[in-house]
């Protein structure tokens, strides 16, 4: 799996490609600054990027404009941010197309390398990784009349934020300490409430979260 990673510290960038690299990711280009991103992610096409929001040379939201207009340019392209800032605008704009393949960690609360790893991995084959702290901030503003948060009930609130972090029912039901087969009927009537008809399970989830977060 090829990614295209940029980060303007050097230490962590050289961290990332180390860990990234001994997980069998291969690095098609590190980068330090948007211009350099841009490029990257033009030219090599990768299977996922993994960007800073903050890059030279404006350190605002340099790293995720460049994920924005590159997700433009190539519909669904996987972008996982890694940030110590929720950007609630951008992070809006990104999981607008309805695609998945979109993750939002906040550097702070990784807290292991198999819980990065597997964020990477799920936002590659077009799922979504989203820290809870991003979620809650996206999730004030929609607290309104005929919002989603609205229809679901508090337990189908906690199940579906949950499943935008990327966890299986598996790992639901122990979190919440309830059967997978009451996460399962969970998981159906959200589906039912947010207007999502039969199909392929996985993609619901996606369609499921990111339905919820956009409304």
């Amino acid at each position: 799996m090829r990614v295209v990673l940029a980060e303007d510290l050097f230490l962590l960038r050289d961290g990332l490609v180390r860990l990234l690299e001994a997980h069998d990711f291969q690095i098609a280009a590190a980068v330090d600054n948007g211009p350099g991103l841009s490029r990257a992610l033009a030219d090599l096409k990768p299977d996922v990027a993994v960007v800073d929001v903050r890059l030279p040379p404006s350190f605002t939201d340099e790293g995720l404009q460049c994920a924005l207009q590159a997700r433009r340019e190539q519909p669904g392209l996987p972008v996982l941010v890694l940030s110590q800032h929720v950007e609630q605008l951008y992070a809006r704009e990104l999981l607008a197309d309805g695609k998945g393949g979109v993750g939002y960690l906040l550097k702070d609360r990784v807290f292991d390398a198999e819980q990065f790893v597997d964020a990477v991995r799920r936002v590659a084959a077009g799922g979504t990784a989203m820290d809870p702290q991003v979620i809650q901030q996206l999730l004030a503003q929609h607290g309104g009349h005929n919002s989603p948060l609205e229809r679901l009930t508090p337990r189908e609130v906690e199940v579906i934020e949950l499943m935008a972090q990327g966890r299986s029912n598996a790992a639901i039901a122990e979190r919440l300490v309830v059967t997978e087969r009451a996460v399962a009927k969970h998981t159906s009537n959200i589906f039912t409430k947010l207007g999502l008809p039969p199909s392929d399970d996985d993609n619901r989830r996606v369609l499921a979260v990111l339905a919820y977060l956009e409304r």
